[in-house]
């Protein structure tokens, strides 16, 4: 049995650090584990995401169209670019908060919130929509997200990973100064429906 995971969202918001706490985490408890990455526009705020397969007989970390289990999305309109790779019965876990791109600040096409998030609602029957702000609110932090939404993910039930295995990974990967912050992240349960 394997489980595909996307990963998707906007250069700076942590969705590669994601993509390696959940292999960390599949590792740990010795699942086989790939992934693939695109990178290249992170630092210009451009679209980034990563798949990731988790399981035995899992020959390519690169997913066909249809077939992802869980979108993790940092950013309502990069799920909506993702959508294609979601299988029907598949669940999208998505952040609130939108990144409005240069080019709609400046006079290009307007970044329609409430379509995007209204268009999610009625493609992906399981949705569940985390509260970016009140989640940054009370960690007093927005650099965490990816870990509030890898919590919210393992809580879906479509991750394959619990809370703990997530755990042991933040211990592994980031420096102890930020294992509190990311506790709390992982642990954080409000949501949107």
């Amino acid at each position: 049995m394997s489980t595909n995971i996307i990963l998707c969202g906007v250069g700076g918001q942590g969705t590669i650090l994601a993509s390696k706490l959940i292999a960390s985490a599949a590792m740990g408890r010795n699942v086989a584990v790939k992934t693939a990455e695109t990178i290249g526009m992170a630092q210009r705020g451009g679209s980034v995401f990563s798949h990731v397969r988790l399981g035995d007989g899992v020959a390519s970390p690169l997913m066909a169209r249809g077939t992802a289990d869980l979108i993790i999305a940092f950013e309502p309109a990069e799920a909506v670019r993702q959508l294609p790779f979601l299988k029907p019965d598949g669940c999208v876990v998505v952040s609130s908060r939108p990144v409005v791109p240069v080019s709609a600040m400046t006079g290009g096409p307007a970044y329609e919130y409430e379509a995007i998030m209204a268009y999610l609602r009625e493609q992906v029957a399981n949705l569940v929509v985390v509260d970016a702000d009140q989640a940054a609110a009370e960690l007093g932090s927005a650099k965490c997200l990816n870990v509030v939404l890898l919590g919210a993910a393992s809580r879906a039930g479509e991750l394959g990973l619990t809370e703990e295995d997530l755990l042991a990974a933040i211990h592994t990967l980031l420096p102890n100064k930020l294992w509190e912050l990311n506790e709390q992240a992982l642990k954080y349960t409000a949501s949107l429906s």
